[in-house]
C-alpha cells in the first residue's frame, strides 16, 4: 500500500504531510511512558522486523499479492505511540534508500500505513481484551482480528485521501470496492502473521508484550478429581534477566535477517493490493518517477550485482541493519528524555536539606 508520487495532488499531500508530522510528534511524547526497561531494548527490532517481513509479498487473488503493514504488530508489541514510530520509522527507510513509497506522498504513506492502522488495530484489539477470558490465547485472538480490520480500514483511508485529491479522474466507488475487497483478503495474511508472532513472544516472555500486560491466567490444580485455584501468580517484576532479554533480541534479529536476506527472495512477484488496483483503474496515469530511483538500493536490489538472489537478499540484510540502527537511534533519544524527566520529577519532589 506504499503510494508513491503522483496519486495524491500537492495540496492534499501537504496536508497530509501536516497531520503525519503532528502523529509523530504525539507519539514521541507518548512513547516516553511506553519505553520502560522492557519495551526500549526491543523497540528498534520491531522496526527492522516489520521492514523485513514486508519483504515477503504473499499471493492473495489472480496476479495480486499482499504484505504486512505492520501496524497492528507494532502497538500490540510495544504499545500504540511507539508503533506509529516503529511503521514511520520503517516507511522512511522504505522511502529514502529504496524508493519505496513517494517521498512526497510519505505524509500521505504514514498517516495511512502507521497511524491508521495502530489507532484502529490498538482500539479493537484493546476491546476484545477486555471482554475475553484474560488468558493468553485470548491475546492471540483479539491480535488476529485487529490486524485483519486494520488493512481495510487503511485501505478505506487511502481512498478517503484519493477522494480528496487523487490526480485521476475515476469514480470514486469503484476505488473504494477494489481497495477494500483486496485489502480484506490482504488483511488476512496480516492477521495470520500478527497473531503467530505475538503468541511466540507470548510464549517465551509474555512480560515483553505491551498489550498483553495486567493480564494474568488463573493457574487451576486438579486435587481429587476437582479443579481448584491455585495461589494468585505473583507479578512479574520490570526488571527481568538481562540475558533473557539479549536471547529474544538476537532470536528476532536472527530471523528478521533470514525473511529479508534468504526468504523474499521466493516473495510473490505479483503486484501488491494497491498496485494492482492503480492499474486496473487507472489510478496510476499521472504516476511520477521516485526522486530517489537512481539509489544503488532502489527495488530493494543492490546496484552492480547481476545475480538476482544475492543482490535481492544483500539489500534486505542492509535494509534491516539500516532500519535498526535508525530505530534503536530514535527510541534510545526518547528513552533518555524519558530519564531526564524522572530524575528532574524526583529532584523537585525531594525536599532540599536545611543547612
Amino acid at each position: 500500500m506504499h503510494v508513491p508520487d503522483g496519486f495524491i495532488n500537492a495540496p492534499v499531500s501537504v496536508a497530509a504531510g501536516v497531520v503525519a508530522a503532528g502523529a509523530v510528534a504525539v507519539s514521541l511524547r507518548g512513547a516516553r511512558r511506553e519505553l520502560d526497561e522492557r519495551i526500549a531494548p526491543l523497540a528498534g527490532l520491531v522496526a527492522a522486523f516489520i521492514f523485513a517481513v514486508q519483504m515477503l509479498n504473499f499471493p492473495v487473488a489472480a496476479g495480486t499479492s499482499g504484505h504486512l503493514l505492520g501496524g497492528a504488530l507494532a502497538a500490540i508489541l510495544v504499545g500504540p505511540y511507539t508503533g506509529v514510530l516503529c511503521v514511520s520509522v520503517v516507511l522512511l527507510m522504505q522511502g529514502i534508500l529504496f524508493a519505496d513509497g513517494g517521498l512526497t506522498a510519505l505524509g500521505v504513506n504514514i498517516t495511512v500505513m502507521a497511524v491508521v492502522t495502530t489507532v484502529v488495530s490498538y482500539a479493537v484489539f484493546r476491546g476484545l481484551v477486555k471482554v475475553l477470558p484474560k488468558k493468553r490465547r485470548s491475546v492471540t485472538v483479539s491480535a488476529f482480528v485487529a490486524a485483519a480490520l486494520s488493512v481495510p480500514a487503511a485501505a478505506l483511508a487511502f481512498t478517503l485521501v484519493y477522494a480528496i485529491g487523487g490526480t485521476t479522474d475515476v469514480p470514486i466507488g469503484r476505488v473504494l470496492t477494489a481497495m477494500v475487497g483486496v485489502h480484506v483478503l490482504i488483511g488476512l495474511g496480516e492477521a495470520a502473521i500478527t497473531a503467530f508472532t505475538v503468541g511466540a513472544v507470548i510464549a517465551v516472555r509474555p512480560d515483553l508484550v505491551y498489550g498483553a500486560r495486567g493480564l494474568r491466567q488463573k493457574l487451576q490444580l486438579r486435587v481429587g478429581g476437582e479443579l481448584v485455584d491455585a495461589a494468585p501468580e505473583q507479578p512479574i517484576p520490570v526488571a527481568t534477566p538481562s540475558h533473557r532479554t539479549r536471547n529474544v533480541w538476537l532470536t528476532g534479529l536472527a530471523a528478521s535477517l533470514v525473511l529479508a536476506g534468504g526468504v523474499s527472495f521466493y516473495a510473490s512477484a505479483s503486484p501488491d493490493g494497491l498496485e494492482k488496483v492503480a492499474a486496473d483503474k487507472g489510478i496510476d496515469a499521472k504516476a511520477e518517477d521516485h526522486a530517489a530511483a537512481d539509489s544503488p538500493l532502489a527495488d530493494y536490489s543492490v546496484e552492480g550485482i547481476t545475480d538476482g538472489r544475492l543482490s535481492g537478499g544483500l539489500a534486505g540484510v542492509i535494509g534491516v541493519g539500516v532500519t535498526i540502527v535508525a530505530g534503536t537511534g530514535v527510541f534510545w533519544a526518547v528513552r533518555r528524555r524519558r530519564t531526564d524527566e524522572d530524575v528532574t520529577a524526583s529532584s523537585a519532589a525531594t525536599p532540599s536539606a536545611s543547612v
